[in-house]
């Protein structure tokens, strides 16, 4: 019987994309069994700290590394991971096994979804950080539940997602700084190790597998100077977060995730809620969160006017990572209401007279209103900004300092507008309060906060002075309640 040629060519091509399939899926070379460490070798005192439970690696228990017996240079490494409240675990890459300490070689990525250390060694990098490299601060994972993290290494590009969310993207420039002692924190060739942290710590591995890749080309660096100032930021421990990121001019989530990886700054990203603004009440602010959910950025909500505690319910406000609020709108003593960064709708009839009643407006925002964070701060009318220094006086600063260490709220460092000055910063810090770095971008343009770094320099910032984003039980929103009176 003659074979009709069209059938020959299908057979042929199912054929031909089957053996395609079978090749691709085996390129995977599961690394763990499920029941034994075979290929893995302990190291450090604390052995008993690494068992396998329920097919899986157990890391729980003082310090101990699991490094697997291999050699990788380019590759797909992939786990599924689970933590509890207190995990604090790592996965190390392009590492070689040592009998005792932290692996000096290679680079670790860190597994920590909510564990904050303590007062004397606070722990601020979450899961997906490159630790001390490129830290992330925003966790994208819950604690007691299995997620995927998945680490690409071709040539000097690291790439790590966690459930297939990229959180981290750096490419390691030549002869990259490192500090004394870090010198073999780069990449090279290696092996992965596993690692248990402390007593309190559990973690638990399982599914971990390798993909062999190709070699590929050298990625080049932008900006060699701009790498090593963001690095020793990192391994200061400094959360170099910019808090104040809106999506105008056509900035996308996307743009704004694409350039915290590119540039090593971490962001959060706040809609403008309130009064003839684009989120004017609970419907269209919970779709500003659909519209967000799943990136690894932090969630903020700018509290825009003195209407804005009357138009939205604590229970939605509490869905944001945190809320911010400035004094740039407010109804002044003759009934007109202010919004100062528009020179039609401010009236400045005597200038002291003005900067008291902007200080007491400020003084009553932040002693009433549920917020975390004072933005635009000490901003001025456009025609009177060049008398700045004249008119914010060290008694005003002080009733400013006051009222927001009373009320633990930080002080954001905007770089747009280049304030509060040195001075006022200092006198802050000398106070307590805290302090949050801050864009405001008008369109697509982000900048790299050289004003905040120019102010961490002067200033003598550590990463102690900076804000972080508090639990839920701690939130403004859930321990002051909405006021009833707004504050005009």
């Amino acid at each position: 019987m003659k074979q009709n040629p069209i059938y020959s060519l299908f057979i042929l091509l199912v054929f031909t994309l089957s053996c395609k399939t079978q090749t691709q899926s085996t390129n995977w070379q599961m690394l763990f069994n499920g029941k034994t460490l075979d290929g893995w070798e302990k190291a450090g005192e604390n052995q008993e700290s690494i068992t396998v439970e329920n097919g899986t690696i157990k890391c729980s228990g003082a310090r101990c590394h699991l490094f697997y017996k291999g050699e990788f240079k380019n590759f797909e490494f992939e786990a599924e991971i689970k933590t509890n409240e207190h995990s604090n675990s790592g996965i190390f890459i392009h590492t070689k096994y040592q009998k005792k300490g932290w692996p000096e070689n290679g680079y670790e990525v860190q597994v920590n979804n909510s564990y904050r250390g303590s007062a004397k060694y606070p722990e601020r990098r979450k899961t997906g950080s490159i630790y001390n490299i490129r830290n992330v601060y925003y966790p994208l994972v819950s604690d007691n539940e299995w997620f995927k993290m998945r680490i690409k290494v071709v040539e000097n590009h690291i790439e790590v997602f966690v459930n297939n969310v990229k959180v981290t993207d750096y490419i390691e420039p030549e002869n990259a700084w490192r500090w004394k002692g870090g010198e073999k924190l780069k990449l090279s060739r290696g092996t992965f190790a596993l690692q248990a942290h402390d007593p309190e710590s559990t973690t638990y591995f399982r599914n971990i597998k390798v993909k062999v890749l190709p070699a590929g080309k050298k990625l080049k660096v932008e900006d060699k100077s701009w790498d090593t100032t963001i690095t020793k930021l990192m391994k200061s421990g400094f959360p170099f977060v910019d808090f104040h990121v809106h999506l105008k001019g056509g900035l996308t989530i996307d743009e704004v995730v694409e350039n915290s990886q590119r540039l090593g700054i971490n962001y959060g990203v706040a809609p403008n809620c309130g009064l003839h603004f684009p989120v004017t009440n609970d419907s269209t602010l919970y779709e500003y969160i659909r519209r967000v959910a799943g990136s690894p950025t932090f969630k903020g909500m700018q509290a825009e006017g003195r209407e804005w505690i009357k138009l939205f319910s604590p229970e939605a406000i509490a869905k944001f990572d945190y809320v911010f609020t400035d004094a740039m709108t407010f109804t002044d003593r003759k009934g007109r209401r202010n919004r100062i960064w528009i020179p039609e709708e401010v009236w400045v009839d005597d200038k002291q007279q003005f900067m008291d009643d902007l200080v007491a407006k400020i003084e009553a925002i932040f002693s009433h209103e549920p917020v975390d964070i004072y933005v635009n701060p000490t901003v001025l009318p456009a025609e009177i900004m060049p008398e700045y220094d004249a008119l914010w006086t060290d008694e005003r600063m002080k009733r400013v300092i006051k009222v927001l260490a009373d009320n633990n709220v930080a002080l954001e460092i905007n770089a747009r507008y280049k304030v509060p000055h040195a001075k006022m910063i200092k006198m802050a810090k000398k106070a307590g309060v805290k302090f949050s770095f801050g864009t405001n971008n008008t369109g697509r343009e982000l900048g790299n906060l050289q004003y905040c770094l120019e102010m961490i320099e002067e200033c003598g910032l550590t990463p102690n002075d900076m804000f972080e984003i508090k639990p839920d039980s701690e939130k403004p929103i859930n321990v002051k309640g909405l006021p009833n009176k707004i504050t005009g």
